[in-house]
């Protein structure tokens, strides 16, 4: 596997992706634990987690374009949080 940097976005885009990163995670977990018994917070889950799938995707589709970072048809990118960077990951 290997990394490349391809880019950077700001601080502000970064907050905009970990924001949404965190609460994919956290509803992801909360997934593993509810169960379908309370159908209305099951429900309210589900469909939470997937527009936060949505919003995740589009930052990423809205980056691409706006930033136009290399890509690859093997590859996908990650962020570096700590350095706002944008990786480029291939087998």
């Amino acid at each position: 596997m290997t990394k490349k940097v391809v880019g950077q976005v700001t601080e502000e885009e970064k907050n905009e992706i970990q924001a949404l990163f965190e609460r994919r995670n956290g509803l992801n977990e909360l997934a593993k634990i509810l169960t379908s018994d309370n159908a209305e917070l099951y429900e309210r889950l589900v469909k939470d987690m997937g527009e936060t799938g949505t919003k995740f995707q589009n930052w990423w589709d809205t980056m691409a374009q706006k930033y136009q970072w290399e890509s690859a048809e093997d590859g996908n990118w990650e962020i570096n949080f700590s350095t706002c960077e944008i990786l480029l990951v291939t087998a």
